[in-house]
C-alpha cells in the first residue's frame, strides 16, 4: 500500500526516502521540502500542530537561495517604510499577509512558532483575512529572519497587499458560486422529475417512464455529490482526523447515505426508496445558507478591507515647493515625512498632513462615519484616505504608512476581528455536543425502526441526520456578532475587544470624563456680549487682531472663532501685560483687552450687566477711554450632541455619571446642563477607579468613556470602555471600543445595536431549540421524509442567517 506524506498528505513516490523523526516514531515525507518543514515543526516542540489541524498543508519546497536573498531585502529601511511602523526605540510592527493558511491549526502553529523566536514581542493573526500583525525588537531579530522562520514551516509571508488578498477572495467566492450553481441547476431539474412521481397516483406512470425519470435524476444528482458537496466531505474528513465531530459530519453522512441508498434502490427497482431529489435539494439549500453567511462575514470584514484600500497608490509630489509648483508622479508608499504633495478634487490623500495652501472640503465618512463635508484651509489637518471634494490642496506630509491615523484604525479593527467572542466560543462548544447527540439519535432510530419496519429504517435515519440544525449555534451566532461589528465600524465605532458588544448590551451605568469627552477639550469663544462702544462684528475683529499678538490658549480661542467678523483694523504699539491682558493703539486711541478689572482702569467702572455674567467661563473684556465695547465668554464648550446622548441613555435605562479631575464648580455646571444622575470633580485617577470598583461590587455593569492618560486605568477597569478617537494613545489602547469620529451620539447607537445583537442571537437560539424539539421527534417517528427534512433544515438555516443579516442595515 502506498504511503502518504506526514506533512502534506500527498502520495510518497516509490523509492523516495525522506524520513521524519518524531521521538521514537518515524514518518515518511514526499520530498526534501516537506521533510525540512515537518522536522522544523517537531524540533521546535510544536508537534501538536499535526494533531490539531483540520486540513492538510501544501507540499513544501526547499528554500532556494534566491528566496532567501529576496527576504533579506525586507530589512532595508526604504522597503520597510511602506508597511512597517516604528513604535519608538527598536520596536517595530509589520502588517503581513500569510499564504498557506488552511485551518485554525495553521494560525496556532504560526503564532506559537513566531512567539518562540527571540526578539518577537507579539503575534496576532486574523483567520478571516489571513492578515498578521507582528511586533519585534529590531535590535534582537531582523524582519528577514521572521519571514524566513515562517517559510521554514511551510508558509509564505509578505507585506500585506489588499489587491492580492482580494484576488484570492474572489477565487474562493467564484468556486462557492459554481458549486451553488451546479447544485441549484440539478435540484430544479431533478424536482421536475420528482414532482410528477409524488403527485401521480400509483400505477398512473408507466414503469418504463418511471424508471427513466429515476435514472435521469441519478445522472443529474451525480455532479452534486461529486462536486458541489465536496466542502462538506473535506470538513468532515478534517474533523474525523482530529478525533472530533463537527457540524458537517451529520451532513456528510446524510448526503452519502441518501445517495447510495437511492442508488441501491434504483439498481434493485425499489420504487419508494429513490430520493435523489432530497440529496440535490439538501446540498443546494445548505450551500445557499452558507453563502449568505459568507456575505455577512464579508460585509463585516469589508469594514477593515475598505479602510485598507482608501490610500491611493500614486500621488502628485512637489519636489521644489514653494520655489516651483511643478509636480511629479510618485508612489504614495514611498513618501517621507516633510514631503509636499498636491491633491486635486476627487482624489484621496496619500498620507496624514497639514494644509499649506488652498481652500476645500474633505469627505472622511469611510474612515470616521461623519457624512458632512468638512472645510479645510491652510493650517488644517487632513488624514490619509479621506477625499478632497472641491479644489486642489497643497499638503505637507506629517505621517506616512503604518504611522497614519488610517493605519491605526485598521490595526484596531484587525484586533477585534481576530478575537473570538465568548458567545461564539460557547456556541461552538454546545454545537459539538449537539452533533454528538444527533448522531446517537440517528443510530438509535435506525436500530429501533429496523425491528419495526426494516424497509423504512434507513430513510428515517437519513431524515434524522438531515433535519437537524446546529447552524444557529455554530453559524448564526458569530454571523450576528460579525455583522454588528462591521455595522459599528461603518459609523465610526471600532470594536477592539471580542467581549465588547456582549457586555455593552448589559451596561447599567455610564461614566464620563468631562474635558475632551463631554466637552471639546480646548478653549473656545462661547458668547459675545456687546456693550455699546463698537458694533459686535467690529469688536470681535479688534479682539481677534489684538489676540493675534499673543500665544496663550485664550488667543487660540479667538483665532478659531467661527463667528463672522469685520476685517481687523491696523494696530500699533501692541503690548502684553502678564496676567492682565493686551493694550494697543488703534487710530490714535488706546484699547485694552483682558481681565475686566484691567480694562476698567481705562474704560471706567464695570457695567452692571457683567456682574455674575457667565460664571462658568473666563470673561475677557474690551474697552477704551471712550467706554466699554464688548465682553467675551471663553471656555471649554460642551459637544453639541452631549445632551442628546445623556438623554437617550437615560431613556434606555442607563444611569449616567461624570467623574472628572476638573474643578468641582465647573463639573457641577456641566452636570446641571446635561442632567446626569451624579457628578464629582477634583478626582484623581485612583479616585475614579475606586468609584467604578464600588459600583461593580454592587453588581452594576459599568461603561466608561474617556480620552486622557489619566482615564487609562479606569478604562481598563470598567466592564466595557470606549476611548475617544482624538484622545491619548494610551487611552485608545485601554479601550474596548474606539469612537473614531468623536460623535457622542454613536455611543447610544452602539448600545442599541448591542442590545439588538443579543436579541437576534437569543431569537436564533430559541428558534433552533424549538425547531429541533419539534422536527427531531417528527423525523424519529417517521412523519418526515428525507426531502421534507432537508427543506426544513435548510429553511431553518436561512432563517437564522437572514435574521443575523438584519444587523448589517443602518437606521
Amino acid at each position: 500500500m502506498s504511503q502518504t506524506c506526514f506533512h502534506c498528505g500527498q502520495p510518497v513516490p516509490p523509492g523516495v526516502d525522506f524520513p521524519i523523526q518524531d521521538r521514537d516514531t518515524q514518518h515518511a515525507a514526499c520530498c526534501a521540502g516537506c521533510q525540512a518543514v515537518a522536522q522544523t515543526i517537531l524540533d521546535s516542540g510544536l508537534g501538536d500542530y499535526y494533531r490539531h489541524r483540520t486540513a492538510e498543508a501544501r507540499q513544501a519546497d526547499p528554500l532556494p537561495d534566491e528566496l532567501l536573498a529576496r527576504l533579506r531585502l525586507y530589512d532595508t529601511p526604504a522597503l520597510q517604510a511602506s508597511f512597517v511602523r516604528d513604535e519608538g526605540g527598536d520596536v517595530r510592527e509589520a502588517a503581513l499577509m500569510l499564504e498557506g493558511i488552511t485551518c485554525a491549526a495553521c494560525v496556532w502553529l504560526n503564532e506559537r512558532h513566531l512567539r518562540g523566536l527571540p526578539g518577537v514581542l507579539s503575534v496576532d493573526i486574523n483567520y478571516t483575512s489571513h492578515r498578521a500583525r507582528v511586533r519585534w525588537d529590531n535590535s534582537r531579530i531582523a524582519l528577514s529572519a521572521i519571514l524566513e522562520s515562517i517559510a521554514a514551516i511551510g508558509y509564505q509571508a509578505h507585506p500585506y497587499d489588499a489587491e492580492r488578498q482580494e484576488k484570492l477572495a474572489q477565487q474562493e467566492r467564484k468556486q462557492a458560486i459554481n458549486r451553488l450553481w451546479v447544485a441549484g441547476l440539478s435540484m430544479m431539474q431533478v424536482m421536475m422529475y420528482a414532482v410528477p412521481i409524488y403527485l401521480a397516483p400509483d400505477g398512473e406512470i408507466d414503469p418504463q417512464w418511471l424508471w427513466l425519470l429515476h435514472w435521469a435524476s441519478f445522472i443529474l444528482t451525480l455532479p452534486v455529490v461529486v462536486y458541489s458537496a465536496v466542502p462538506f466531505y473535506r470538513a468532515t474528513w478534517r474533523d474525523l482526523k482530529s478525533r472530533r465531530v463537527g457540524m458537517d459530519t451529520p451532513v456528510t453522512i446524510g448526503i452519502l447515505t441518501a445517495f447510495f441508498a437511492s442508488l441501491w434502490a434504483l439498481l434493485n427497482h425499489i420504487d419508494h426508496g429513490v430520493y435523489f431529489d432530497s440529496v440535490s435539494m439538501f446540498v443546494f439549500l445548505l450551500l445557499g445558507g452558507r453563502y449568505l453567511e459568507g456575505i455577512a462575514r464579508r460585509k463585516a470584514g469589508a469594514a477593515a478591507e475598505s479602510l485598507v484600500k482608501l490610500t491611493p497608490a500614486f500621488c502628485h509630489r512637489l519636489p521644489d515647493w514653494p520655489a516651483s509648483q511643478d509636480s511629479e508622479e510618485a508612489v504614495a508608499a514611498l513618501l517621507n515625512v516633510g514631503d509636499v504633495v498636491r491633491v486635486h478634487a476627487g482624489e484621496s490623500f496619500p498620507a496624514d498632513g497639514e494644509v499649506l495652501a488652498g481652500h476645500s472640503s474633505v469627505n472622511e465618512s469611510l474612515l470616521t462615519g461623519e457624512s458632512r463635508p468638512l472645510p479645510r484651509a491652510p493650517g488644517g489637518v487632513v488624514i490619509a484616505g479621506s477625499i478632497n471634494l472641491d479644489s486642489p490642496l497643497t499638503v505637507r506630509v506629517s505621517q506616512v504608512g503604518p504611522n497614519t491615523r488610517l493605519a491605526g484604525v485598521v490595526r484596531l479593527l484587525d484586533q477585534a476581528l481576530a478575537e473570538k467572542p465568548r458567545l461564539a466560543k460557547l456556541a461552538d462548544r454546545f454545537a459539538g455536543w449537539f452533533v454528538a447527540v444527533l448522531l446517537l439519535a440517528a443510530a438509535a432510530s435506525y436500530l429501533g425502526w429496523l425491528a419495526i419496519a426494516p424497509d423504512r429504517a434507513l430513510w428515517i435515519m437519513v431524515a434524522v441526520l438531515v433535519v437537524s440544525c446546529p447552524c444557529a449555534l455554530s453559524l448564526a451566532t458569530p454571523a450576528a456578532l460579525t455583522a454588528a461589528t462591521g455595522h459599528l465600524a461603518g459609523i465610526g465605532m471600532l470594536t477592539t475587544r471580542g467581549h465588547a458588544l456582549e457586555t455593552l448590551a448589559k451596561v447599567s451605568d455610564a461614566v464620563f470624563d468631562k474635558t475632551g469627552t463631554l466637552t471639546h477639550g480646548d478653549m473656545r469663544l462661547l458668547q459675545t456680549l456687546p456693550l455699546g462702544a463698537l458694533p459686535e462684528a467690529e469688536a470681535l475683529a479688534l479682539a481677534r487682531g489684538m489676540e493675534a499678538h499673543a500665544h496663550h490658549p485664550i488667543a487660540r480661542a479667538f483665532a478659531a472663532a467661527e463667528h463672522a467678523s469685520a476685517p481687523a483694523p491696523a494696530l500699533d504699539e501692541v503690548s502684553y501685560q502678564a496676567g492682565c491682558g493686551l493694550q494697543a493703539q488703534v487710530a490714535g486711541h488706546t484699547w485694552r483687552l483682558g481681565k475686566p478689572d484691567y480694562v476698567a482702569a481705562l474704560a471706567g467702572p464695570l457695567p452692571a450687566v457683567l456682574a455674575g455674567w457667565r460664571d462658568d467661563a473666563t470673561v475677557v473684556a474690551l474697552g477704551s477711554a471712550h467706554g466699554w465695547a464688548a465682553a467675551f465668554a471663553i471656555g471649554d464648550a460642551l459637544r453639541d450632541d452631549a445632551g442628546a446622548l445623556i438623554a437617550s441613555l437615560r431613556r434606555h435605562g442607563v444611569r449616567c455619571h461624570i467623574l472628572s479631575g476638573d474643578a468641582p464648580g465647573a463639573v457641577a455646571a456641566v452636570a446641571a446642563k446635561l442632567g446626569v444622575d451624579s457628578a464629582e470633580g477634583g478626582l484623581l485617577p485612583e479616585d475614579k477607579l475606586a468609584r467604578v470598583a464600588a459600583w461593580q461590587a454592587a453588581g452594576r455593569r459599568v461603561l466608561m468613556l474617556g480620552d486622557g492618560v489619566n482615564d487609562a486605568p479606569v478604562l481598563a477597569r470598567a466592564d466595557v470602555s470606549v476611548a475617544m478617537g482624538g484622545g491619548a494613545d494610551v487611552a485608545r489602547m485601554s479601550g474596548d471600543m474606539v469612537l473614531v469620529n468623536d460623535q457622542l451620539q454613536r455611543l447610544d447607537d452602539a448600545v442599541l445595536l448591542a442590545r439588538r445583537t443579543l436579541s437576534v442571537i437569543r431569537q436564533n437560539l430559541w428558534w433552533a431549540a424549538g425547531y429541533n424539539l419539534v422536527a427531531l421527534p417528527l423525523a424519529i417517528s417517521g412523519h418526515l421524509t428525507p426531502w421534507l427534512a432537508s427543506l426544513g433544515m435548510a429553511c431553518s438555516s436561512l432563517l437564522v442567517v437572514s435574521n443575523a443579516l438584519r444587523l448589517v442595515r443602518r437606521g
